[in-house]
């Protein structure tokens, strides 16, 4: 398994080393730099799960580097500053901070915070990889939930497998048997029209947009966007 990578980026070369030093023993890649422009370019550049930066840095301070960072990546940023004031705080997460660390600061605090902020990013990576999209049609298959246009539709059960299975093979056309095989089980076999019957419902829960669910005459079903 690959350890998450990480940047690091503050003007002071002492804090860097020790940064790097500390999450580096604690398994993560480390990467660094000495400014604003560093970071912005080597976040574009770069696969990086996390970055640190700092406040007050030459070229283009941190709020400026995380801004710019924010029109291409989401990665989990945390900002470190000498200063304390709420308002700082404010507009650092205006800015797309994620966390803000005043110095200074326990080593052992950061290394806390990176460890949330990465698990954090986990499961919304996680969520989104569990959200099939199609148009206007969203699936959730974790919380086998479905929304049309924002609004949840209600589905039973072997609506949403039946669905899913189709959602998840767009311009894949299933015959009925397969698809008693697939969502019902053998012992539905032979009773073609159960499916049938829940395209119909499907194609009425899901309004305009039941045209999504294509047939072929005599054969079976699909998905098309």
């Amino acid at each position: 398994m690959q350890m998450p990578k990480i940047l690091v980026v503050d003007d002071e070369r002492v804090m860097v080393k020790g940064i790097k030093f500390n999450l580096e023993n604690e398994g993560y890649q480390v990467d660094t730099g000495s400014d604003g422009e560093e970071a912005v370019d080597k976040a574009r550049t770069g696969q990086f799960d996390l970055i640190i930066l700092d406040l007050m840095m030459p070229k283009i301070d941190g709020l400026q580097a995380c801004m710019k960072i924010r029109e291409f990546s989401n990665v989990p940023v945390i900002m470190l500053t000498a200063k304390s004031e709420d308002t700082d705080k404010i507009i650092g997460f205006e800015c797309g901070a994620d966390d803000y660390i005043t110095k200074p600061f326990n080593i052992l605090e950061l290394k806390a915070r990176v460890r949330a902020l990465l698990r954090r990013a986990a499961a919304q990576q996680q969520r989104e990889a569990d959200r099939l999209t199609q148009g206007a049609i969203t699936l959730d298959l974790s919380e086998r939930a479905a929304w049309r246009d924002g609004e949840q539709v209600e589905l039973t059960a072997k609506e949403f497998d039946l669905m899913s299975l189709l959602m998840q093979n767009p311009g894949r056309v299933y015959s009925r048997e397969n698809l008693l095989n697939l969502v019902w089980g053998y012992e539905y076999i032979g009773e073609f029209r159960t499916v049938d019957v829940h395209i119909t419902r499907l194609r009425a829960k899901l309004g305009n947009y039941g045209k999504c669910i294509t047939s072929r005459s005599g054969y079976g079903y699909g998905w098309q966007d």
